[in-house]
């Protein structure tokens, strides 16, 4: 697992920002192995900073998913 998101801020990542952190996970571990989340849990942030931060681990997530496909 590799914290792609920062729950200690209420910045929203971009997707291309997940992307690269997870581009740098795979320097590390096979690409099966990789499991994109958050750095702990999400509870202290409002509903809709939790929202936008799941969406962009989603979006940056298929993002290295697409270019690791082909």
């Amino acid at each position: 697992m590799v914290g792609a998101i920062d729950v200690a801020t209420n910045s929203i990542e971009t997707p291309e920002e997940v992307a690269a952190t997870l581009r740098k996970a795979l320097q590390f571990v096979d690409a099966d192995k990789l499991y994109p989340c958050t750095n702990c849990g999400m509870a202290p942030l409002s509903r809709s900073v939790a929202r936008g931060k799941l969406h962009a681990l989603t979006a940056g997530a298929e993002i290295v998913r697409n270019e690791l496909l082909g």
